[in-house]
Protein backbone atom coordinates (compact mmCIF):
# COMPACT_ATOMS: atom_id res chain seq x y z
CA UNK A 1 0.00 0.00 0.00
CA UNK A 2 1.04 3.52 -0.72
CA UNK A 3 -0.17 6.18 1.71
CA UNK A 4 -0.26 9.68 0.30
CA UNK A 5 -0.43 12.41 2.92
CA UNK A 6 -1.95 15.83 2.31
CA UNK A 7 -2.34 18.76 4.71
CA UNK A 8 -5.81 17.69 5.89
CA UNK A 9 -6.41 14.37 4.14
CA UNK A 10 -4.73 11.10 3.31
CA UNK A 11 -5.29 8.54 0.56
CA UNK A 12 -4.47 4.85 0.93
CA UNK A 13 -3.75 3.20 -2.43
CA UNK A 14 -3.28 -0.44 -3.31
CA UNK A 15 -2.56 -1.53 -6.85
CA UNK A 16 -2.33 -4.45 -9.24
CA UNK A 17 0.13 -3.60 -12.00
CA UNK A 18 0.58 -6.29 -14.66
CA UNK A 19 3.07 -5.65 -17.44
CA UNK A 20 0.26 -5.97 -19.97
CA UNK A 21 -3.45 -5.50 -19.54
CA UNK A 22 -5.73 -3.67 -17.17
CA UNK A 23 -4.22 -2.08 -14.06
CA UNK A 24 -6.36 -1.88 -10.93
CA UNK A 25 -6.34 0.54 -8.00
CA UNK A 26 -8.24 0.62 -4.73
CA UNK A 27 -8.38 3.98 -2.97
CA UNK A 28 -9.58 4.84 0.52
CA UNK A 29 -9.75 8.60 0.96
CA UNK A 30 -9.85 10.00 4.49
CA UNK A 31 -10.12 13.50 5.92
CA UNK A 32 -7.65 13.95 8.78
CA UNK A 33 -8.95 17.20 10.32
CA UNK A 34 -12.29 16.60 12.04
CA UNK A 35 -12.58 20.26 13.04
CA UNK A 36 -13.32 21.32 9.47
CA UNK A 37 -16.89 22.11 8.47
CA UNK A 38 -18.66 19.54 6.33
CA UNK A 39 -18.22 21.66 3.20
CA UNK A 40 -14.51 22.03 3.94
CA UNK A 41 -14.19 18.28 4.47
CA UNK A 42 -15.89 17.55 1.15
CA UNK A 43 -13.53 19.90 -0.66
CA UNK A 44 -10.46 18.48 1.08
CA UNK A 45 -11.50 14.92 0.26
CA UNK A 46 -12.25 15.63 -3.39
CA UNK A 47 -9.06 17.67 -3.84
CA UNK A 48 -7.00 14.80 -2.40
CA UNK A 49 -8.73 12.29 -4.67
CA UNK A 50 -8.13 14.48 -7.74
CA UNK A 51 -4.48 14.93 -6.82
CA UNK A 52 -3.93 11.18 -6.51
CA UNK A 53 -5.82 10.54 -9.74
CA UNK A 54 -3.23 12.66 -11.53
CA UNK A 55 -0.58 10.21 -10.31
CA UNK A 56 -2.36 7.19 -11.85
CA UNK A 57 -2.05 7.62 -15.62
CA UNK A 58 -5.01 6.26 -17.56
CA UNK A 59 -6.95 5.20 -14.47
CA UNK A 60 -10.68 5.90 -14.38
CA UNK A 61 -13.12 5.27 -11.56
CA UNK A 62 -15.74 2.58 -12.12
CA UNK A 63 -17.30 2.73 -8.66
CA UNK A 64 -17.26 5.12 -5.70
CA UNK A 65 -18.93 4.97 -2.32
CA UNK A 66 -19.18 7.92 0.03
CA UNK A 67 -19.58 7.17 3.74
CA UNK A 68 -21.42 10.06 5.42
CA UNK A 69 -22.12 10.94 9.04
CA UNK A 70 -25.51 12.65 8.47
CA UNK A 71 -26.80 11.90 5.00
CA UNK A 72 -30.04 13.88 5.27
CA UNK A 73 -28.13 17.11 5.84
CA UNK A 74 -25.09 16.29 3.74
CA UNK A 75 -26.25 14.73 0.49
CA UNK A 76 -27.41 17.91 -1.28
CA UNK A 77 -24.01 19.58 -1.01
CA UNK A 78 -22.22 16.40 -2.04
CA UNK A 79 -24.48 15.93 -5.06
CA UNK A 80 -24.03 19.57 -6.06
CA UNK A 81 -20.26 19.29 -5.69
CA UNK A 82 -19.86 15.99 -7.53
CA UNK A 83 -22.61 15.99 -10.17
CA UNK A 84 -20.57 17.80 -12.81
CA UNK A 85 -17.70 15.38 -12.31
CA UNK A 86 -19.73 12.21 -11.91
CA UNK A 87 -17.81 9.65 -13.92
CA UNK A 88 -18.90 6.29 -12.54
CA UNK A 89 -21.47 4.36 -10.54
CA UNK A 90 -21.80 6.13 -7.21
CA UNK A 91 -23.21 5.19 -3.82
CA UNK A 92 -23.85 7.50 -0.86
CA UNK A 93 -24.86 6.05 2.49
CA UNK A 94 -24.98 7.14 6.11
CA UNK A 95 -22.34 5.00 7.77
CA UNK A 96 -20.36 7.50 9.83
CA UNK A 97 -16.57 7.20 9.60
CA UNK A 98 -15.36 6.21 13.05
CA UNK A 99 -12.33 8.51 12.98
CA UNK A 100 -14.64 11.40 13.90
CA UNK A 101 -14.85 12.96 10.44
CA UNK A 102 -17.99 13.55 8.41
CA UNK A 103 -17.05 11.85 5.13
CA UNK A 104 -14.79 9.17 3.68
CA UNK A 105 -14.66 7.56 0.25
CA UNK A 106 -13.83 4.23 -1.35
CA UNK A 107 -12.99 4.35 -5.07
CA UNK A 108 -12.21 1.47 -7.44
CA UNK A 109 -10.27 2.39 -10.60
CA UNK A 110 -9.18 0.59 -13.76
CA UNK A 111 -7.02 1.47 -16.76
CA UNK A 112 -7.54 0.57 -20.40
CA UNK A 113 -11.33 0.35 -20.17
CA UNK A 114 -14.02 2.12 -22.14
CA UNK A 115 -16.64 3.60 -19.83
CA UNK A 116 -20.14 4.94 -20.27
CA UNK A 117 -23.35 5.47 -18.35
CA UNK A 118 -26.21 3.37 -19.73
CA UNK A 119 -29.76 4.62 -20.03
CA UNK A 120 -31.03 2.07 -17.51
CA UNK A 121 -28.82 3.44 -14.73
CA UNK A 122 -26.01 0.90 -15.00
CA UNK A 123 -22.43 2.06 -15.54
CA UNK A 124 -20.34 0.07 -18.01
CA UNK A 125 -16.58 -0.42 -18.08
CA UNK A 126 -15.59 -2.63 -21.00
CA UNK A 127 -12.36 -4.28 -22.07
CA UNK A 128 -12.00 -7.16 -24.52
CA UNK A 129 -14.98 -9.49 -24.26
CA UNK A 130 -15.98 -8.31 -20.78
CA UNK A 131 -18.41 -5.59 -19.78
CA UNK A 132 -18.30 -4.75 -16.08
CA UNK A 133 -21.67 -3.36 -15.00
CA UNK A 134 -21.85 -1.36 -11.76
CA UNK A 135 -24.78 0.34 -10.11
CA UNK A 136 -25.13 2.27 -6.86
CA UNK A 137 -27.60 4.21 -4.76
CA UNK A 138 -30.79 2.46 -5.89
CA UNK A 139 -33.77 3.22 -3.62
CA UNK A 140 -37.55 3.57 -3.76
CA UNK A 141 -40.39 4.57 -1.44
CA UNK A 142 -42.58 1.47 -1.31
CA UNK A 143 -44.36 0.89 1.98
CA UNK A 144 -42.04 -1.68 3.64
CA UNK A 145 -38.49 -2.94 3.42
CA UNK A 146 -39.80 -6.14 1.85
CA UNK A 147 -41.61 -4.35 -0.96
CA UNK A 148 -38.75 -1.92 -1.49
CA UNK A 149 -36.19 -4.66 -2.02
CA UNK A 150 -38.58 -6.70 -4.13
CA UNK A 151 -38.97 -3.73 -6.50
CA UNK A 152 -35.24 -2.99 -6.45
CA UNK A 153 -34.30 -6.55 -7.36
CA UNK A 154 -36.99 -6.84 -10.02
CA UNK A 155 -35.81 -3.59 -11.60
CA UNK A 156 -32.22 -4.77 -11.46
CA UNK A 157 -33.14 -8.07 -13.12
CA UNK A 158 -34.81 -6.12 -15.95
CA UNK A 159 -31.81 -3.82 -16.32
CA UNK A 160 -29.49 -6.81 -16.61
CA UNK A 161 -31.77 -8.40 -19.19
CA UNK A 162 -31.51 -5.26 -21.30
CA UNK A 163 -27.74 -5.85 -21.36
CA UNK A 164 -28.07 -9.53 -22.28
CA UNK A 165 -27.40 -10.70 -18.72
CA UNK A 166 -29.26 -12.65 -16.07
CA UNK A 167 -28.99 -12.35 -12.32
CA UNK A 168 -27.90 -15.94 -11.68
CA UNK A 169 -25.08 -15.99 -14.24
CA UNK A 170 -23.79 -12.45 -14.32
CA UNK A 171 -24.27 -10.73 -10.96
CA UNK A 172 -21.17 -11.23 -8.83
CA UNK A 173 -21.74 -8.96 -5.81
CA UNK A 174 -24.48 -7.01 -4.06
CA UNK A 175 -24.62 -4.64 -1.11
CA UNK A 176 -27.87 -4.05 0.79
CA UNK A 177 -27.98 -1.08 3.15
CA UNK A 178 -30.91 -1.31 5.53
CA UNK A 179 -32.23 1.49 7.67
CA UNK A 180 -33.04 0.37 11.24
CA UNK A 181 -31.74 -3.07 10.37
CA UNK A 182 -32.92 -4.68 13.61
CA UNK A 183 -36.52 -4.06 12.50
CA UNK A 184 -36.28 -4.08 8.70
CA UNK A 185 -33.88 -6.91 7.91
CA UNK A 186 -36.56 -9.60 8.11
CA UNK A 187 -38.44 -7.98 5.22
CA UNK A 188 -35.22 -7.74 3.21
CA UNK A 189 -34.52 -11.44 3.77
CA UNK A 190 -38.03 -12.42 2.70
CA UNK A 191 -37.92 -10.35 -0.49
CA UNK A 192 -34.49 -11.58 -1.48
CA UNK A 193 -35.35 -15.22 -0.85
CA UNK A 194 -38.51 -15.01 -2.94
CA UNK A 195 -37.06 -13.03 -5.84
CA UNK A 196 -34.00 -15.28 -5.92
CA UNK A 197 -36.26 -18.32 -6.14
CA UNK A 198 -37.84 -16.89 -9.31
CA UNK A 199 -34.34 -16.40 -10.76
CA UNK A 200 -33.23 -19.99 -10.07
CA UNK A 201 -30.98 -18.92 -7.23
CA UNK A 202 -31.54 -21.62 -4.62
CA UNK A 203 -29.69 -23.83 -2.16
CA UNK A 204 -29.40 -26.36 -4.98
CA UNK A 205 -27.75 -23.89 -7.37
CA UNK A 206 -25.94 -20.93 -5.82
CA UNK A 207 -26.53 -17.44 -4.45
CA UNK A 208 -24.59 -14.15 -4.80
CA UNK A 209 -21.84 -12.72 -2.60
CA UNK A 210 -23.36 -9.93 -0.55
CA UNK A 211 -23.18 -7.60 2.41
CA UNK A 212 -26.43 -6.81 4.23
CA UNK A 213 -25.66 -4.10 6.77
CA UNK A 214 -27.15 -1.11 8.55
CA UNK A 215 -27.17 2.14 6.60
CA UNK A 216 -29.41 5.17 6.24
CA UNK A 217 -30.50 6.97 3.10
CA UNK A 218 -31.32 10.66 2.72
CA UNK A 219 -35.08 10.11 2.56
CA UNK A 220 -36.24 8.56 5.85
CA UNK A 221 -38.87 6.59 3.92
CA UNK A 222 -36.12 4.78 1.97
CA UNK A 223 -35.49 1.66 4.00
CA UNK A 224 -33.18 -0.22 1.62
CA UNK A 225 -30.45 0.76 -0.84
CA UNK A 226 -29.02 -1.61 -3.45
CA UNK A 227 -25.53 -1.46 -4.94
CA UNK A 228 -24.46 -4.24 -7.31
CA UNK A 229 -21.76 -5.48 -9.69
CA UNK A 230 -22.23 -7.80 -12.68
CA UNK A 231 -19.99 -9.02 -15.51
CA UNK A 232 -21.14 -9.64 -19.08
CA UNK A 233 -19.09 -12.00 -21.24
CA UNK A 234 -18.15 -14.33 -18.42
CA UNK A 235 -18.54 -18.12 -18.60
CA UNK A 236 -19.95 -20.22 -15.79
CA UNK A 237 -16.65 -22.06 -15.53
CA UNK A 238 -14.95 -18.84 -14.46
CA UNK A 239 -17.11 -18.32 -11.36
CA UNK A 240 -16.55 -20.24 -8.11
CA UNK A 241 -18.14 -20.02 -4.66
CA UNK A 242 -16.47 -20.09 -1.26
CA UNK A 243 -17.86 -21.99 1.72
CA UNK A 244 -15.23 -22.53 4.47
CA UNK A 245 -17.42 -25.22 6.00
CA UNK A 246 -14.93 -25.97 8.75
CA UNK A 247 -15.73 -22.49 10.09
CA UNK A 248 -19.04 -21.37 8.54
CA UNK A 249 -22.35 -22.96 7.66
CA UNK A 250 -24.35 -22.45 4.46
CA UNK A 251 -26.42 -19.29 4.86
CA UNK A 252 -29.65 -21.00 3.83
CA UNK A 253 -29.47 -23.02 7.06
CA UNK A 254 -30.54 -19.91 8.94
CA UNK A 255 -32.93 -18.65 6.31
CA UNK A 256 -30.88 -16.21 4.24
CA UNK A 257 -29.62 -16.42 0.68
CA UNK A 258 -26.12 -15.19 -0.07
CA UNK A 259 -22.73 -16.73 -0.72
CA UNK A 260 -19.91 -16.37 1.79
CA UNK A 261 -17.62 -15.39 -1.06
CA UNK A 262 -17.08 -15.64 -4.80
CA UNK A 263 -13.99 -15.73 -6.95
CA UNK A 264 -13.76 -15.11 -10.68
CA UNK A 265 -10.94 -16.46 -12.84
CA UNK A 266 -9.70 -14.44 -15.76
CA UNK A 267 -6.76 -15.37 -17.93
CA UNK A 268 -4.40 -13.07 -16.07
CA UNK A 269 -5.89 -12.65 -12.59
CA UNK A 270 -8.31 -13.90 -9.99
CA UNK A 271 -10.85 -11.55 -8.37
CA UNK A 272 -12.08 -12.57 -4.91
CA UNK A 273 -15.12 -10.98 -3.27
CA UNK A 274 -15.57 -11.81 0.42
CA UNK A 275 -19.08 -11.08 1.67
CA UNK A 276 -19.80 -9.37 4.94
CA UNK A 277 -18.34 -11.80 7.50
CA UNK A 278 -18.72 -11.81 11.27
CA UNK A 279 -17.87 -13.98 14.29
CA UNK A 280 -19.90 -17.07 13.46
CA UNK A 281 -19.28 -20.81 13.62
CA UNK A 282 -20.27 -23.64 11.32
CA UNK A 283 -23.54 -24.10 13.18
CA UNK A 284 -24.62 -20.52 12.48
CA UNK A 285 -24.06 -19.41 16.07
CA UNK A 286 -22.63 -16.07 17.18
CA UNK A 287 -19.21 -16.65 18.71
CA UNK A 288 -17.88 -14.69 21.71
CA UNK A 289 -21.02 -12.78 22.66
CA UNK A 290 -20.19 -9.32 24.01
CA UNK A 291 -16.43 -9.50 23.39
CA UNK A 292 -15.41 -7.42 20.38
CA UNK A 293 -11.74 -8.39 20.74
CA UNK A 294 -12.45 -12.12 20.44
CA UNK A 295 -15.11 -11.54 17.78
CA UNK A 296 -12.56 -9.70 15.65
CA UNK A 297 -10.09 -12.58 15.89
CA UNK A 298 -12.76 -15.16 14.97
CA UNK A 299 -13.96 -12.99 12.09
CA UNK A 300 -10.40 -12.82 10.74
CA UNK A 301 -10.11 -16.59 11.03
CA UNK A 302 -13.31 -17.02 9.03
CA UNK A 303 -12.19 -14.59 6.32
CA UNK A 304 -8.74 -16.18 6.14
CA UNK A 305 -10.35 -19.60 5.61
CA UNK A 306 -12.55 -18.24 2.83
CA UNK A 307 -9.55 -16.63 1.16
CA UNK A 308 -7.66 -19.90 1.46
CA UNK A 309 -10.31 -21.69 -0.60
CA UNK A 310 -9.48 -19.23 -3.38
CA UNK A 311 -5.74 -19.95 -2.92
CA UNK A 312 -5.29 -16.47 -1.47
CA UNK A 313 -4.16 -14.98 1.84
CA UNK A 314 -4.56 -11.61 3.50
CA UNK A 315 -1.45 -10.55 1.53
CA UNK A 316 -3.64 -10.61 -1.60
CA UNK A 317 -6.34 -8.35 -0.10
CA UNK A 318 -6.54 -4.92 -1.73
CA UNK A 319 -9.21 -3.22 0.40
CA UNK A 320 -11.31 -3.72 3.53
CA UNK A 321 -14.46 -2.20 4.96
CA UNK A 322 -15.00 -2.75 8.68
CA UNK A 323 -18.44 -2.26 10.24
CA UNK A 324 -18.96 -1.68 13.97
CA UNK A 325 -22.29 -1.65 15.80
CA UNK A 326 -20.95 0.27 18.81
CA UNK A 327 -18.71 3.28 18.28
CA UNK A 328 -17.13 2.61 21.69
CA UNK A 329 -15.45 -0.49 20.18
CA UNK A 330 -13.54 1.54 17.59
CA UNK A 331 -10.31 1.98 19.56
CA UNK A 332 -10.00 -1.74 20.31
CA UNK A 333 -10.75 -2.88 16.76
CA UNK A 334 -8.64 -0.23 15.04
CA UNK A 335 -5.63 -1.13 17.19
CA UNK A 336 -5.99 -4.76 16.17
CA UNK A 337 -6.20 -3.87 12.47
CA UNK A 338 -3.33 -1.39 12.66
CA UNK A 339 -1.09 -4.08 14.10
CA UNK A 340 -2.00 -6.88 11.68
CA UNK A 341 -2.98 -5.03 8.49
CA UNK A 342 -1.10 -1.72 8.37
CA UNK A 343 -0.64 -1.95 4.60
CA UNK A 344 -4.20 -2.60 3.38
CA UNK A 345 -6.49 0.34 2.51
CA UNK A 346 -9.42 0.25 4.88
CA UNK A 347 -12.22 2.30 6.39
CA UNK A 348 -14.03 1.83 9.71
CA UNK A 349 -17.67 2.88 9.83
CA UNK A 350 -20.57 2.75 12.27
CA UNK A 351 -23.09 0.28 10.85
CA UNK A 352 -25.03 -2.36 12.81
CA UNK A 353 -24.69 -5.93 11.55
CA UNK A 354 -27.83 -7.90 10.70
CA UNK A 355 -27.79 -9.86 13.98
CA UNK A 356 -27.58 -7.84 17.19
CA UNK A 357 -25.02 -10.17 18.78
CA UNK A 358 -22.46 -9.45 16.09
CA UNK A 359 -20.41 -6.46 17.18
CA UNK A 360 -18.10 -6.32 14.15
CA UNK A 361 -18.23 -7.38 10.51
CA UNK A 362 -15.83 -6.97 7.60
CA UNK A 363 -15.77 -7.43 3.86
CA UNK A 364 -12.85 -7.33 1.47
CA UNK A 365 -11.66 -7.76 -2.10
CA UNK A 366 -8.56 -9.73 -3.03
CA UNK A 367 -6.64 -10.00 -6.28
CA UNK A 368 -4.10 -12.55 -7.39
CA UNK A 369 -2.05 -12.84 -10.56
CA UNK A 370 -2.43 -16.02 -12.56
CA UNK A 371 -1.86 -17.42 -16.04
CA UNK A 372 -4.91 -19.40 -17.06
CA UNK A 373 -4.98 -20.05 -20.80
CA UNK A 374 -8.59 -21.27 -20.66
CA UNK A 375 -10.01 -17.75 -20.29
CA UNK A 376 -9.41 -14.32 -21.81
CA UNK A 377 -7.56 -11.77 -19.70
CA UNK A 378 -9.51 -9.07 -17.92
Amino acid sequence: MKKIIFAKACVEVSSFLPEDGVKEYQLMVHVTDSLLTYEEQVNVLLDAYDAVLQQLPGAVAVFKRYFLSDVANQIDLLLATTTEGTDCATSMVQQPPLDGTKIAMWAYLLTDVQTKALSNGLFEASHGIYRHLWTGGNCNLASTSEYQLRLLLNDYVMNLMQEGCILADNCMRTWLFVQNIDNNYAGVVKARNEVFMTQKLTSETHFIASTGIGGRMADPKSLVQLDAYAVSGIAKEQVHYLYARTHLNPTYEYGVSFERGTYIDYGDRRHVFISGTASINNKGEVMHQGDVYKQTLRMWENVETLLGEAQCTFKDVKQMIVYLRDIADYAVVKALYDERFPDIPKVFVNAPVCRAGWLVEMECMALKEQNDKRFPAL
